[in-house]
């Protein structure tokens, strides 16, 4: 499996991903998922790749080497959305001419992608030539895809619900863009933390919005010390905030109606000459914000 996320802000977009890939527990490797495409001053074009192997590198392949010619390519689009118009429908191509054969071994067409970036538009050598703002889209294994926007500012693809949460409590369009990496980091040791289908080395790659070309790359390693000092504070923190959080305080009260409830009671006495199906009538409990400092451990 894989995880891969791109975090769309104000300042620019920052695509994470990891590189493992297995077939089982015996067939562990590393694969690279993310592909830039990128022409200095012109375009930078970053595809982020999940599912099948096989598929997403048959989708590369026709993204280099197309099979009609003449149809426009990553090179040559106009726009972002005609861009992900063109990973869409190398995924289409890829589907028409080998799902009929997967389906015989019983294998399912499984890929998708994140296409993030900016094109300039109009003549390099024209200082008002138009720079549209960088754009962000998922696109599915039908092909067809979606945008990011300001309500939806990222996108993850393949092990997502790991490291969906820090992501959903922190980041906002206004978000600075190394804030943005370092939440993406912390999503991705989340997702470490949880799942060995994804694993080390991590692929990180930082683009501040008009800079037409790659700002920022690095290769995380296991030895890397800002990601050893992401993995290591996050778990302390963590365990710090839950250990400062209040106990449940447990109060007692008769004042909880159970006309509300009858019938969905879930306390039960053994039978004593009464009804089986009577209500527990024992006082019922409820949670109360304690007054009491949380003692320390």
């Amino acid at each position: 499996m894989t995880y891969c996320v791109a975090l769309s802000v104000d300042e620019g977009i920052v695509f994470l991903s990891d590189t493992r890939t297995n077939a089982g527990v015996d067939h562990i490797s590393t694969a690279r998922k993310m592909s830039v495409f990128e022409q200095p001053g012109e375009r930078v074009l970053v595809l982020l790749s999940a599912g099948n192997l096989s598929l997403t590198q048959a989708v590369l392949r026709e993204l280099s080497e197309p099979s009609d010619p003449l149809e426009p390519t990553l090179w040559t689009v106009a726009t972002m959305a005609d861009a992900a118009g063109v990973v869409g429908r190398a995924v289409r191509n890829v589907h028409q001419r080998d799902s009929q054969a997967l389906q015989q071994f019983g294998v399912d067409f499984n890929c998708s992608f994140i296409l993030g970036g900016q094109i300039a538009q109009g003549d390099p050598d024209d200082p008002a030539r138009a720079l549209p703002r960088p754009r962000l889209f998922m696109i599915y294994s039908a092909g067809n895809f979606i945008e990011a926007s300001s309500v939806n500012p990222y996108f993850q693809i393949g092990e997502s619900k790991y490291g969906k949460p820090i992501i959903d409590r922190v980041l906002v369009p206004q978000t600075p863009l190394d804030e943005a990496a370092k939440c993406a980091l912390i999503s991705m040791d989340s997702t470490l933390r949880s799942n060995l289908s994804v694993g080390l080395p991590l692929d990180l790659l930082v683009y501040q919005k008009d800079a037409l070309r790659v700002t920022r790359f690095v290769t995380v390693t296991q030895d890397n010390a800002y990601y050893q000092m992401i993995h290591r504070t996050w778990g302390e923190r963590l365990r710090q905030v839950f250990a400062e959080i209040p106990d449940p305080d447990w109060q007692d009260t008769a004042a909880i109606p159970h006309a509300d409830i009858e019938g969905e009671s879930v306390l039960y006495r053994a039978p004593s000459g009464a009804a089986h199906d009577a209500l527990d009538v024992r006082p019922a409990q409820t949670l109360a914000q304690s007054d009491k400092p949380k003692t320390p451990r």
